[in-house]
């Protein structure tokens, strides 16, 4: 079993961290850098997990794990790529695995010892409940059983799957920035709730546990689904739901009637150009 070296003690980091712990990984197999101090004395007693220099840290992983600041990448890589550099003199392949939104694998293989081996995960913010979808996809040099291995650490926060890099900038714009089409929706549907006569933390609740248990429901589906089971997609289940001239019926029709998917439509859209734009590239 790899040693995993965290690289940033963030939120996406920490969140990384206590997934692995929760799904059984020994605290012994993780190390983390962290340059701030209380962050890394907040990790340290929070998970008893040990906390060394950067280059400490990735000398002895096997899977060497960015989670920084886009800002912070450029001189942090640079450290990296010598610590790398230094280690494969001594031990096995190490692979990088990069959760930095933006850049490209292309970008850390130009600066790595030539092979290294890159992996480019997208997660969303839901990582920090253990609940989030994480997408991968591979550099050049990574291997099927590397990506596999990447891909069962971020199962310990969610889901994964993994597409060719060139989708990417979609995955961004639709479960990257997803969480957020989801939270403007509830913000609206509480505040018409409100406007209908109930109170803020009576529609709150009711929108909340609407949008999860219609999630659950779906996900349940999905998951179990046999041969041409007919409930297995959103249309479907939304037709369930919609009793001809009913109450659903009447809603649906002026969502309809707003431009509901046309709005969703170029909002992704538009999420997916702004990535494409603030993408990092080797070039």
């Amino acid at each position: 079993m790899a040693r995993i070296a965290i690289i940033g003690g963030g939120n996406m980091g920490e969140a990384l961290l206590s997934g692995l712990l929760r799904a059984g990984r020994p605290v012994r197999d993780l190390v983390v850098a962290e340059k701030t101090p209380a962050r890394a004395e907040h990790l340290s007693q929070t998970y008893s997990v040990q906390v060394a220099p950067l280059q400490d840290a990735v000398e002895n992983a096997g899977l060497v794990i960015l989670a920084v600041k886009p800002a912070d990448l450029d001189p942090v890589l640079t450290d990296v790529a010598a610590a790398v550099a230094k280690a494969e003199a001594d031990s096995a392949e190490q692979v990088l695995i990069s959760v930095i939104a933006g850049v490209t694998t292309a970008y850390y293989e130009a600066r790595l010892t030539a092979g290294s081996p890159v992996i480019r995960v997208m997660p969303n913010t839901p990582v920090l409940v253990g609940a989030g979808v994480s997408v991968l996809a591979a550099g050049r040099f990574a291997t099927a059983a590397q990506l596999e291995e990447a891909a069962e650490l971020f199962r310990c926060v969610g889901t994964s799957l993994t597409v060719p890099e060139n989708q990417i900038d979609a995955v961004t714009a639709v479960s990257g920035s997803g969480p957020a089409y989801f939270f403007l929706f509830l913000e609206a549907l509480v505040d018409a709730g409100v406007a209908s006569g109930l109170t803020r933390s009576v529609a709150t609740n009711l929108a909340v546990q609407t949008m999860a248990g219609s999630a659950e429901m779906l996900l349940d589906r999905l998951e179990s689904q046999v041969g041409d089971r007919p409930d297995t997609t959103p249309a479907e289940l939304r037709a369930m739901v919609t009793s001809p001239a009913g109450t659903t019926a009447a809603g649906l029709r002026e969502l309809e009637r707003g431009g509901l998917r046309s709005a969703v439509a170029a909002a992704v859209e538009a999420a997916k150009t702004r990535a494409e734009q603030l993408g990092v590239t080797s070039e």
